[in-house]
């Protein structure tokens, strides 16, 4: 059985405990840096930042990030108050005074697409969307056609697809070790994470990256966050080639730049 069903629970019920999309401490530390070579007070907007799991994160290297959330319905059934950081308004009627550093859209509805309003308040944007097509319309979360350029990109593992290993592992009935190693040797990881930003910003973003991940690398052991061990348990570990994605991009967290 299972030595730590907290961790467990936010891969099981991401609504209440987790997030839509699987994240790593480096990954909060990629969007820090990213907004802080932008500006050295830069502005930070969640957008569809849910119950704040991962805007919290961000918030304790940047405390002037905000978020929205259109349904606030989710901190009554968490039992919280609603932070004073998170808006509730649709996206289409916030109008910042001035352009936001870094946007990071981590989730769009299925059938949803709000990226135009985005791409207009917007000199950077991180995205993450499942490849599986469970986001927007039609799986499109790209910015390219409004005119911001991509920089760069990494692949992740989708909650979905750490959910299928967890059940698998430790709450599926009459299955056999044998049986789960040959499905460990299936998993993939639909997830990918993108940087869009105005065309005077992507080289600066890019170089700054580009020394942030080999430092990301060297360091990686000492920026973790408890709930990381059962990524590592269930094969998604930092860097590691899944040979059952079907794409060049094989290494999760491998940065790729254009």
């Amino acid at each position: 059985m299972p030595s730590d069903t907290l961790n467990h629970s936010r891969y099981i019920f991401p609504f209440f405990s987790g997030t839509y999309f699987v994240y790593r401490k480096i990954d909060v530390l990629r969007l820090v840096s990213i907004a802080k070579c932008i500006s050295s007070t830069p502005k930070y907007l969640d957008v569809g930042c849910g119950n704040c799991d991962f805007l919290d994160k961000i918030r304790f290297y940047l405390p002037n990030a905000i978020g929205i959330e259109l349904d606030t319905t989710i901190f009554f059934l968490l039992y919280k108050t609603k932070p004073s950081y998170v808006q509730s308004i649709p996206i289409e009627c916030f109008n910042p005074p001035g352009l936001i550093d870094v946007s990071f859209v981590g989730w769009m509805e299925k059938g949803i697409d709000f990226r135009k309003f985005v791409s207009k308040i917007s000199r950077c944007i991180v995205t993450t969307f499942d490849t599986g097509g469970q986001c927007g319309i039609n799986g499109n979360c790209e910015y390219d056609e409004f005119g911001l350029k991509k920089v760069a990109s990494w692949r992740t593992p989708s909650w979905i697809d750490v959910n299928i290993e967890l059940m698998n592992k430790y709450y599926t009935k009459d299955i056999t070790d044998e049986r789960i190693e040959s499905l460990l040797n299936l998993k993939t990881s639909s997830n990918l994470w993108c940087v869009y930003s105005q065309t005077g910003l992507s080289e600066t973003i890019k170089e700054s990256l580009k020394i942030h991940f080999e430092k990301e690398k060297k360091e990686y052991h000492n920026e973790k966050y408890d709930f990381e061990s059962i990524l590592d348990e269930l094969g998604f570990r930092y860097l590691c080639k899944l040979d059952s994605i079907i794409s060049p991009d094989k290494r999760l967290w491998d940065i790729n730049f254009y």
